[in-house]
C-alpha cells in the first residue's frame, strides 16, 4: 500500500484511476468483485467440540458425574443411564439454544452495519459501507462513524475523534494538505481512518484502504470483542442458582449422614435418594432457559424495528416512566414539502406529492405561474443551490438522498420551474458553512460563469433575521428590512404548524474563494421564508394515546418553533400541549427550576443538544426514569447519560448510534412504544420462567426431603425424578420463554426499577406450591397404598402427579396479571401445546409400554385412578388461581 498521506490528490486519484466525481456503479462493482466486500475479519469462533464440552464446566454437572460414575461402580445400571442422559441432554439443549442466541445477535449485528454517503455515477448515494472500495468518493458529515481509510480531498472545519487508533482523547483537525512520509498515525491530517468518529465540520475522501487493509483492520485486538447475551439480572439469577445448588449438596450430606448413621439405612439406596434430591431441587436448566428468552426478545424487538445494542438496557424498558423523544421524522413522517412561502408583500401556497418536483402554485388562491413572479424565482434558485441533498426517482416515487428538508427546497425548486441541475452547472459551489446546530445556518459560495459570485444562506428565522440588514423587494431591488413584517409572517406559518425556513443572499467580489462567519454577519439581503409542513404519523397518534395509558409520559424535545412544536403535540394527544418552554427560557432557569418546570411541561421548543442533558438530568434528579431519543452527535451525552438512549437508525449519526442503547430501523415512534411493549414481556417472561421453575423444583425436593427425614419410603424413586426433570426441563420450562404479551402490558403502571425478581410474594408462592405439590403427591401415594396396590403403580401415580401437577402450574403462571380462566389462556400458544403433548407422550410410553416399565419400574394406572391423577392436577390449578384472584383484589393499585 503507498503512502497516501505524503502523495498530492491528484496523484492519489491517478494511482486508484478514480475522479473527484466518484466512480461509475459498472466499475464500482468490477472493483468490489476485484477487492472483495469492506469487512473486517470475523473473530474467531470456539470449535464445535470445544463449545459443545464447554456445557459440561458447571456445578451441578460436575455433581451428576460424580453420582452416575458411583451409581455405576454400584452396579445400579438403570440410574448410571438415566443420570448421564440427563446430563447429555441438558448439554444438547444448552448447545443448541446457544447456537441460535448467536444467531440472534449476528444478525442484530447485520442490522447495524453502517452505511457510507458516496458519489456515483455524478451523484450523491447512499451505499451499505461493505459495498466500498478503493477509488470511491465518501462524503463525510458530523456524527459519521469513518467507513474506511480516506484520503480526504476536502474539508471544511473537519474533526476527527481517533482515539481508537491513537489514543488521544482531543479531536485531531484535519486538512488536505500533504504530510511527511514517516509522519506517525495522530500526524496524518490528511487522512480519515476506518472506525473513527467524525465530530464536527464536513469533508470528502478517496478510500485508498478497504477491509483487512485498513489500519483497524490490522489491529487484530480489536477483532476479539464477542457480545454475550446475558444481562445483570440473568447474570444474578446464574449466581443464585450455584448458592442453591452449594446449599442443596450440603443439605443432601447432612441427609445422607443421617440417614446412613442414625437410621441405619442401606448406603446405595440412600445415595440414588440423595442423588434425586439433589437433580429434583436445583434448577439446571434455568440458566439456559433465561438464555433462550432473552434470545427470544432480542428477536421480538428487532421484528418491531428496535435494534437491542446493549442487553441490560431491556430490562430497564420495563421501568420506563417518560420518554423524551425528537418531533422531526420520529412523531412525524419525515416527508417534508414545502406549504408556503412568504416575500415581501405576497404570499404563496404550494400543492403536490411529497418530494415529487411538480405541483401547483397559488398566490391568494389564485393559481399562478411561478416564473413570472422574479423574487419567487430568485428564492428557488438560492435553495436549491444551498443544498446538500438529490432527488431520484426510484419505482415511481421521488425519494431524497440526504435531509428531508433540503429535499422540499428542491421540489419547491422544480415546483416553481427552476431546472435545479442546470442551476447547479451554472453556479459552481466554491466554499461552504456546513450547518450546525449552535449557529443554526448553512452557507455556500458560488461563482457563476459571468464572473458574479453570491453567498446564499439559509436557517432559522431568528438567526437569518439577525444576519440581514435589507429585504428583497418585489422588483428585484434591495430595501430595509421590516423585521416586524418577517417575525409576524414566520410567527403566522409556525401557527399553522409549519417549519420555518429564512432564505437570505448577498453579492461579493468575484476574486473571493473563501466564506467566513464574518461575510454572513450584517450585510445580508432576506429573500423570503419558507413554511414546511411535516404531518404526524398515524401511528405516532396510536402510540402517545397507548403510553398515556402504560402510566409512561411523552416528551417532545425539537429544535422546531415553539408554535409548530405545539401544534404537533396538539395533533398527537400530548397530554399539556399549551405549555411550552424554548431553550432561551431553559437558560434562564437554575436546576431546581428546571426540575419543577419539567414535570408539567410537554412541549421543549428552540432546543440544542446541551438542553437535553439537562432535561435528562432533571427528570432523573426526582428518581424518573428517562428514555432519550437523538440523532446527531451532540446527542451523545444526552443518549449516554439517559436510561434509555434510543438512537434512530435512518437519519441517525454513527456517533449517536455508538452511545445508544437501542437503535430504531425506521425512526418511528411507534417503533420505541413497541420497544416497551417487548421489553416488559421479556421481563414478564423471565420472571415467569422463575417463578415456574423454583416452587416445581422445591416441591419436588420437599417430598425426598420429609421421606428421608422420617424415615419413610420414597413415593417416587431417583431414576423417576430424574426422568421427570429430564422431560419437563426441555419442553414446560423453555415453553414460557416464548410467551406472547398479556392482554394488560401496557395498562400497567411502569414497575419500579428497584424492584427484586425474587420478592416476597414469589417465595411465599414458592412455599405454597411446594407444599400442594408434597401433599398432591403423598396424598395420591397414600391413597394407592391403602387401596393395596404395588409398590410401583403407587410410585407410577405419585410420579405422573407429579407431572399433571407441573403441566398444571404452568397454565396458572402463564398470567400473572389477570386471570388464567379464559378461552386465550386455555388456547394458550403453539409451543406450549406441543411440550404438553410431548410430556403426555412420554407419560404414557414409560407407564404403559413394557420395555420402559422395566426401565422405570411402573405399572399401568387404571382408568379411574388416572382420572384421579388428572382431577388432583385440576385441584392445584383451582386453588393458586383462587389465591391469586384474591391477592390481586386485595393489592393497592398503583398510580
Amino acid at each position: 500500500m503507498r503512502d497516501f498521506h505524503s502523495c498530492e490528490i491528484d496523484d492519489c486519484l491517478e494511482t486508484l484511476e478514480a475522479t473527484a466525481g466518484g466512480l461509475s456503479s459498472d466499475n464500482a462493482t468490477h472493483r468490489l468483485e476485484i477487492h472483495g466486500f469492506n469487512r473486517l475479519p470475523q473473530p474467531p469462533r470456539p470449535n464445535v467440540i470445544l463449545r459443545f464440552l464447554s456445557h459440561f464446566h458447571n456445578i451441578l454437572i460436575y455433581v451428576l458425574l460424580v453420582s452416575g460414575v458411583i451409581t455405576l461402580a454400584m452396579q445400579h445400571l438403570i440410574d448410571s443411564a438415566v443420570i448421564f442422559t440427563v446430563v447429555i441432554v441438558n448439554a444438547i439443549v444448552g448447545f443448541i439454544q446457544e447456537g441460535r442466541a448467536e444467531k440472534a445477535m449476528d444478525s442484530i449485528r447485520k442490522m447495524l452495519a453502517p452505511q457510507a454517503a458516496v458519489l456515483r455515477d455524478g451523484e450523491r448515494h447512499t451505499v451499505e459501507g461493505e459495498t466500498l472500495v478503493p477509488g470511491d468518493i465518501v462524503l463525510l458529515e458530523a456524527g459519521d462513524k469513518v467507513p474506511a481509510d480516506l484520503r480526504l480531498i476536502r474539508s471544511h472545519g473537519l474533526q476527527i475523534q481517533e482515539a481508537i487508533l491513537t489514543g488521544e482523547s482531543v479531536p485531531s483537525d484535519k486538512a488536505t494538505a500533504t504530510v511527511d512520509e514517516d509522519a506517525a498515525l495522530g500526524d496524518r491530517s490528511c487522512m480519515a481512518y476506518s472506525g473513527t468518529l467524525v465530530t464536527s465540520g464536513q469533508g470528502r475522501g478517496l478510500v485508498v484502504a478497504t477491509g483487512k487493509d485498513t489500519q483497524i483492520g490490522q489491529i487484530s485486538g480489536l477483532l476479539a470483542n464477542v457480545d454475550v447475551l446475558s444481562t445483570p439480572l440473568v447474570r444474578q439469577m446464574n449466581i443464585f442458582a450455584k448458592w442453591l445448588t452449594v446449599m442443596i449438596l450440603l443439605i443432601a450430606v447432612i441427609l445422607l449422614a443421617f440417614g446412613y448413621f442414625v437410621q441405619h439405612q442401606p448406603f446405595d439406596e440412600l445415595f440414588l435418594a440423595v442423588v434425586g434430591l439433589s437433580v429434583a431441587a436445583i434448577p439446571e436448566g434455568l440458566p439456559a432457559v433465561l438464555t433462550i428468552t432473552l434470545a427470544v426478545g432480542v428477536q421480538a424487538m428487532a421484528r418491531r424495528n428496535a435494534i437491542v445494542r446493549r442487553l441490560p438496557a431491556i430490562e430497564t424498558l420495563g421501568s420506563v416512566s417518560v420518554i423524551c423523544t425528537d418531533k422531526t421524522g420520529t412523531l412525524t413522517r419525515n416527508e417534508m414539502m414545502v406549504a408556503s412561502v412568504g416575500l415581501t408583500g405576497h404570499r404563496f401556497s404550494f400543492e403536490g406529492n411529497g418530494y415529487e418536483p411538480d405541483g401547483a402554485v397559488y398566490l391568494a388562491d389564485n393559481r399562478v405561474n411561478a416564473l413570472d413572479h422574479l423574487h419567487l424565482a430568485e428564492l428557488a434558485k438560492a435553495a436549491a443551490s444551498c443544498n446538500d441533498a438529490s432527488l431520484h426517482h426510484r419505482d415511481g416515487f421521488w425519494a431524497v438522498e440526504g435531509d428531508p428538508m433540503e429535499g422540499a427546497l428542491l421540489a419547491l425548486a422544480g415546483k416553481v420551474g427552476v431546472d435545479v441541475s442546470q442551476e447547479l452547472s451554472a453556479r459552481t459551489r466554491t466554499d461552504e458553512i456546513p450547518f450546525d446546530s449552535r449557529h443554526k445556518f448553512m452557507a455556500t459560495l458560488h461563482h457563476d460563469h459571468p464572473d458574479h459570485a453570491d453567498i446564499f444562506v439559509k436557517g432559522a428565522p431568528e438567526h437569518v433575521l439577525a444576519m440581514c440588514a435589507e429585504q428583497r423587494a418585489p422588483s428585484g431591488e434591495s430595501e430595509a428590512l421590516d423585521e416586524t413584517y418577517w417575525v409576524d409572517c414566520a410567527e403566522d406559518m409556525a401557527a399553522q404548524g409549519q417549519r420555518v425556513l429564512a432564505i437570505a443572499t448577498r453579492e461579493v467580489d468575484r476574486t473571493q474563494s473563501v466564506v467566513n462567519f464574518a461575510d454572513v454577519e450584517g450585510g445580508l439581503v432576506l429573500v423570503g421564508l419558507v413554511g414546511l409542513i411535516d404531518p404526524p404519523r398515524s401511528e405516532a397518534i396510536e402510540a402517545v394515546a397507548e403510553c398515556r395509558d402504560a402510566g409512561i409520559r411523552v416528551k417532545m424535545i425539537t429544535g422546531d418553533h415553539a408554535r409548530t412544536a405545539a401544534e404537533i403535540g396538539r395533533l398527537i394527544g400530548l397530554e399539556n400541549p399549551d405549555r411550552v418552554l424554548t431553550g432561551r427560557d431553559l437558560d434562564g432557569m437554575d436546576d431546581a427550576q428546571l426540575a419543577a418546570e419539567i414535570a408539567v411541561t410537554d412541549i421543549f421548543a428552540r432546543t440544542t443538544p446541551e438542553h437535553k442533558l439537562r432535561l435528562v438530568m432533571a427528570l432523573q434528579s426526582q428518581g424518573i426514569v428517562a428514555a432519550m431519543t437523538g440523532d446527531g452527535v451532540n446527542d451523545a451525552p444526552a443518549l449516554k447519560r439517559a436510561d434509555a438512549g434510543i438512537a434512530m437508525g435512518r437519519k441517525g449519526s454513527e456517533a449517536a448510534k455508538e452511545a445508544a442503547e437501542f437503535v430504531l430501523a425506521d425512526d418511528n415512534f411507534a417503533s420505541i412504544v413497541a420497544a416497551v411493549r417487548e421489553g416488559r414481556t421479556v421481563y414478564d417472561n423471565i420472571k415467569k420462567v422463575i417463578s415456574w421453575t423454583l416452587p416445581t423444583n422445591a416441591g419436588e425436593a420437599m417430598t425426598v426431603i420429609v421421606a428421608l427425614l422420617f424415615g419413610m419410603t420414597l413415593p417416587i424413586t431417583p431414576v423417576q425424578i430424574l426422568w421427570v426433570n429430564l422431560i419437563t426441563a426441555v419442553t414446560l420450562g423453555i415453553a414460557l420463554a416464548f410467551e406472547p404479551t398479556e392482554e394488560n402490558t401496557m395498562r400497567r403502571p411502569p414497575r419500579r426499577r428497584d424492584e427484586p425478581i425474587l420478592s416476597s410474594h414469589l417465595v411465599w408462592q414458592i412455599a405454597l406450591v411446594s407444599g400442594l405439590f408434597f401433599g398432591g403427591v403423598f396424598g395420591v401415594y397414600s391413597y394407592a397404598v391403602d387401596r393395596g396396590y404395588s409398590l410401583e403403580l403407587a410410585r407410577t401415580m405419585a410420579m405422573n402427579t407429579l407431572v399433571v401437577m407441573e403441566i398444571a402450574y404452568l397454565f396458572f403462571i402463564r398470567n400473572i396479571y389477570g386471570t388464567s380462566l379464559n378461552w386465550v389462556a386455555v388456547r394458550a400458544t403453539p409451543i406450549v401445546w406441543a411440550t404438553i403433548l410431548i410430556v403426555t407422550a412420554a407419560q404414557f410410553a414409560i407407564t404403559y409400554l413394557p420395555p420402559l416399565q422395566r426401565v422405570f419400574a411402573t405399572e399401568a394406572v387404571p382408568l379411574l385412578d388416572g382420572m384421579l391423577v388428572i382431577g388432583i392436577g385440576v385441584l392445584l390449578f383451582a386453588i393458586i388461581e383462587v389465591e391469586k384472584q384474591l391477592r390481586l383484589s386485595f393489592r393497592p393499585q398503583r398510580k
